[in-house]
């Protein structure tokens, strides 16, 4: 499981390789290090990153490490189809089929140089999914201890109730912002309360510092205010905003600068008032709330 940490931020490596910003062998070492003394333990993968190369180098950067395996949550992910240079699929596509959760259970295990992985997720819901096939598959890798629980990513409500008629959902990994507040409304996070099912969300701070429009203009409005308010930065507002639902949504953070991962952490202690979070999500409506 999720271990508990200082934070409740998870450390997502989507961009640490040559999606992003291709840190060497060294740098990557030092990105994991820098995250344990930050509270971060957890860090979230999927095995298409990088083409299907950042699994590999963060197990190598891990390896040299210090840190004692049990002190990290290690979260990874199966499920597309993603053609690269070391798989020249001719088209993208989703596989769950017993053989291939197998398959990517295993390759990851190789490429995080690990005996166990903490949380395994289905990346996408696919149309052809054998709920059967995909319990029985995922309960026979619990029991090699493979992996120790399982969930999703970008599951709807009724997808998790076709999955949970066969094995048990531990996590759901959504996207959820203040810029995209579907999660609040459409019942995926009533869902999961109810279920108590864990909560993930990537993409935490939205489109809100990538895309120039109304919506950021009118939250930025309140932002402003409330930083002065709770002495503190855009960045942590936001986190503050999705930490403060009682999902206990655990925000990914996508980031490899310090000194952003380092105000991330900070958000935690900013308890907004409830006025002041509601001020955030009418903000990103555009009208008063109903």
């Amino acid at each position: 499981m999720v271990k508990e940490s200082d934070s409740k931020i998870i450390s997502g490596t989507m961009t640490w390789g040559k999606w992003g910003m291709n840190l060497s062998l060294k740098e990557m070492q030092d990105l994991i290090e820098y995250n344990l003394e930050l509270g971060i333990n957890s860090f979230d993968h999927a095995d298409i990153y990088g083409g299907h190369t950042t699994e590999t180098e963060f197990g190598n950067a891990f390896q040299i490490s210090s840190i004692q395996r049990e002190k990290i949550t290690l979260i990874t992910k199966c499920g597309i189809q993603y053609p690269s240079d070391l798989r020249p699929i001719k088209i993208k596509h989703y596989d769950y089929s017993a053989k291939h959760i197998r398959f990517s259970v295993e390759n990851s295990l190789r490429n995080l140089k690990t005996e166990y992985i903490d949380v395994f997720l289905l990346h996408r819901p696919s149309p052809l999914m054998n709920s059967n096939e995909i319990g029985s598959i995922i309960s026979d890798l619990i029991n090699e201890g493979k992996i120790k629980e399982f969930g999703v990513s970008n599951f709807t409500k009724s997808q998790i109730e076709l999955l949970r008629a066969s094995t048990n959902i531990k996590y759901n990994q959504i996207e959820c912002s203040a810029t995209n507040t579907d999660p609040l409304t459409n019942g995926i996070l009533d869902y999961c309360q109810l279920k108590k099912i864990n909560v993930m969300a990537w993409s935490p701070l939205g489109s809100y510092f990538k895309v120039l429009d109304e919506k950021k203009d009118r939250i930025k409005s309140v932002l402003e205010k409330l930083c002065e308010k709770y002495s503190c930065q855009e960045d942590q507002l936001l986190l503050a905003w999705l930490i403060k639902h009682p999902a206990k949504i655990n925000p990914v953070i996508g980031t490899t600068k310090k000194k952003r991962l380092l105000s991330s952490v900070k958000a935690k202690f900013i308890n907004l008032e409830i006025t002041d979070w509601f001020s955030i999500l009418e903000a990103s409506w555009g009208k008063r709330i109903p």
